[in-house]
């Protein structure tokens, strides 16, 4: 619940500034972490069904709907991010600088390392492979908050404005690869198995 309150004001707050200012990096920032906001909120639904004792065919079928969830807002993501960046590559124009968008950014680098480490210690115990996907796209948020940063500052200080849609694109990589493989062990889950081991 932590992670999906707290992902749905990184959300807010860098997709507000982000195209305020016009920063492609910002605004991909912020659609990645409505990947994390959907994944946490998938989560505690199909988390609840096993802690009120649902079937195993529930279960596994709440598994499956979580991983197609978490991948398919994956690829939303990875299309989000490509429109911004080219978008920011035509328009040739530095996005402007604000405040809010930077501290958002710094909370993230104290917060997500927490965030990650509860969840794939849960997901782990749990074994809940949407919870341990969720906890590396935390991680990979670290890596691109770092990366966002240093766009925004070479940007602002360096007069580079390609920085920005170019730190954009560096994050497209890590996206689509979660997406590919959360999408992959979305389609090994057969929610019929539970049927199959119960007749054996």
């Amino acid at each position: 619940m932590a992670s999906l309150v707290y992902n749905i004001i990184e959300v807010v707050v860098s997709v507000t500034v982000g195209l305020l200012t016009g920063s492609a990096a910002l605004v991909s920032w912020g659609l990645d972490s409505t990947v994390e906001a959907t994944s946490a909120a998938t989560l505690i639904w199909r988390l609840k069904g096993e802690k009120d004792g649902a079937e195993k065919r529930t279960v596994l079928h709440r598994k499956k709907v979580a991983l197609y969830v978490v991948a398919c807002a994956f690829w939303i993501v990875v299309a989000a991010i490509l429109y911004e960046a080219v978008s920011a590559f035509l328009s040739q124009k530095a996005p402007g600088f604000n405040w809010w968008g930077i501290a958002i950014l710094g909370a993230s680098l104290v917060v997500n390392p927490f965030l990650a480490w509860g969840k794939y210690r849960y997901g782990k115990r749990l074994d809940a492979p949407a919870l341990k996907y969720d906890a590396k796209d935390t991680m990979i948020c670290q890596y691109q908050t770092i990366v966002v940063l240093a766009g925004i500052g070479l940007t602002q200080w360096m007069g580079w404005w390609w920085a920005d849609p170019v730190a954009a694109l560096l994050i497209v990589p890590y996206v689509a690869w979660e997406a590919f493989e959360a999408t992959k062990d979305a389609r090994s889950v057969d929610p019929d198995d539970a049927e199959a081991t119960a007749d054996a």
